[in-house]
């Protein structure tokens, strides 16, 4: 396989511009990230008083030690619902992500009780679901530590018919055969009640958890029946009374080191298809050039080629029906030692880019390849010879292959994301396996100034149509607010905050990223796809 020889002077001025812009921006999500944790953080003396733990303390003690944490949707509802959006950001009130525990790669989720009690606001709840559904696609056991004071009541009508679903999820995950355990360190009650009672095993903390359907002004309230907390649902009850745990702990350290035994004990790799990995080299480019090999503004062009050869393994790469639909690059290699086909963008997604990506689809899907998309892209092609030449037709192929590929498909935002060639390139709406993104990447059915040059042509026909003369003043009111309010619908923090994406990274962990979520997803045997060929 021929590797790529890269054409891009990591010393000159232009790389060292789109750096410093990328850096820039990740800088500010980081800080936001910075300010959650740091929110959590000041219920530190709190937690100590009482002799528990925080919940990244929890977290930190369950991972095997020197192992990676991908955190997910860090920023889940920034400036929605009671996330300020500047000095408190909650991250939904929880944190999720993959690590290593035991030596078994698991989701893990924890209740952020450092912020508001850890109460549930309706991305909170999105990010919930987001993590069961990775666990399900990726076949990875669940690892729940729990306290948390429920819903935030204030949301319920947009908390309480969607939450039922993280209940349904949970008896999939059994059906499946996919372990869930779950540590309950503090409150779990009413519907959270279920979260232990629909899991494989359950850990409780002494004096500290609490399990029930009705707390006790609740049950005063509809019965009249007086009890305390743990009368109704304490650790000791639920130990040895109603048999809704397993394990019994002291605290919070030992409740962890008893999920660590469970999950150690259930030789939860055994059961996995065996993946076969064999010796890899490193890409020819260091990963930290990924910072400035991609502008940050997405209409500057760049070779898609560039951001491959500092991915892939050897920067090798075999570039697939290289002389036809240029626009769009497809190709096989291997991300570490796992193969992989990538589509990359070098413009607008043109017919022939549109029949090239459907059949290398279908080529993937055959060969039980999984699919990258990098996804950097204006749209489809339009204007007279675009739709004339079957545009749409061809388009169509290629969202058809996308949406039924047999394959586990990852995509990573690595610039614009507009129209439908978001859809064409495995946007959310298409179930990615996952979803990374690049700070820099923007989001929109069309950006700004296109939406205002479409609104100020339509308006002014109609105005002329009607024999009258518009009102400039007001018109070019109007076009700086529809500029300014799909500007700022657009960017990456915006998206993130809707779990559009799975969470924002540092361009320079893109390899590892998806290393991670190729082998993830080979977890899994994927089906076989149901028909053969077809050469579009």
């Amino acid at each position: 396989m021929p590797a790529l020889i890269s054409e891009i002077d990591p010393a000159s001025d232009n790389f060292a511009r789109n750096s410093a812009a990328m850096m820039a921006l990740l800088d500010d999500v980081r800080l936001l990230e910075g300010r959650v944790r740091a929110y959590s953080e000041r219920a530190r003396p709190r937690f100590e008083g009482r002799g528990q733990l925080l919940p990244r303390d929890r977290i930190n003690l369950l991972l095997d030690r020197g192992t990676p944490f991908v955190e997910l949707s860090t920023l889940a509802g920034l400036g929605m619902h009671d996330d300020d959006g500047d000095e408190k950001p909650t991250g939904g009130g929880s944190i999720t992500g993959i690590g290593i525990v035991s030596g078994v790669r698991c989701m893990i989720s924890a209740s952020d009780s450092g912020i508001k009690g850890g109460t549930s606001t309706p991305m909170g709840l999105k990010k919930k679901l987001r993590s069961q559904q990775i666990a399900l696609e990726n076949k990875l056991p669940t690892i729940a530590l729990v306290e948390s004071g429920g819903a935030n009541l204030l949301y319920q009508s947009e908390l309480f018919v969607e939450g039922g679903r993280t209940f349904a999820n949970q008896a999939r995950l059994s059906a499946a055969g996919i372990p869930q355990i779950t540590v309950v360190h503090g409150s779990s009650t009413a519907g959270g009640a279920y979260v232990p009672g629909l899991s494989d095993y359950v850990v409780v903390v002494r004096d500290r958890a609490k399990i029930f359907l009705a707390g006790p002004p609740l049950l005063k309230s509809a019965t009249g029946e007086i009890a305390t907390d743990e009368e109704l649902g304490g650790a000791d009850l639920h130990a040895s009374v109603a048999g809704t745990a397993e394990y019994i702990a002291d605290d919070d350290a030992q409740a962890i080191a008893v999920a660590r035994d469970v999950m150690a004990k259930l030789r939860w790799n055994d059961v996995l298809p065996l993946q076969t990995k064999p010796a890899y080299q490193e890409p020819l480019y260091g990963a930290e050039e990924l910072l400035g090999v991609v502008p940050v503004d997405y209409a500057k062009p760049y070779d898609a080629r560039e951001l491959i050869a500092r991915l892939v393994d050897g920067s090798n790469f075999l570039d697939f029906k290289a002389a036809f639909g240029v626009a769009t690059v497809c190709g096989h290699a291997s991300i570490q030692g796992h193969p992989c086909g990538i589509i990359g963008n070098n413009g607008p997604i043109d017919a022939q880019g549109s029949v090239k990506a459907a059949q290398f689809i279908q080529l993937c899907s055959q060969s039980g390849t999984p699919i990258i998309y990098l996804q950097n892209t204006t749209g489809y092609m339009v204007g007279r010879d675009a739709e004339t030449g079957g545009i749409v037709k061809h388009g169509s192929k290629m969202i058809q292959a996308v949406a039924n590929a047999t394959v586990p498909q990852l995509t990573m935002m690595v610039g614009g994301s507009f129209g439908a060639g978001n859809y064409g390139m495995c946007g959310r709406s298409f179930d990615p396996r996952f979803i990374f993104a690049w700070p820099n990447y923007r989001i929109s059915v069309m950006g700004g100034a296109q939406a205002e040059g479409v609104m100020r042509i339509v308006t002014e026909a109609k105005a002329e149509r009607e024999g009258k003369e518009p009102d400039r003043s007001a018109l070019d009111e109007m076009y700086n607010s529809i500029v300014s309010q799909i500007d700022g619908e657009s960017t990456a923090l915006y998206a993130t905050a809707r779990l559009w994406d799975d969470g924002i990274i540092d361009p320079a962990d893109t390899r590892k990223a998806l290393g991670m979520a190729i082998s993830a997803s080979l977890n899994k045997d994927f089906k076989e796809t149901a028909n053969g060929y077809l050469r579009l």
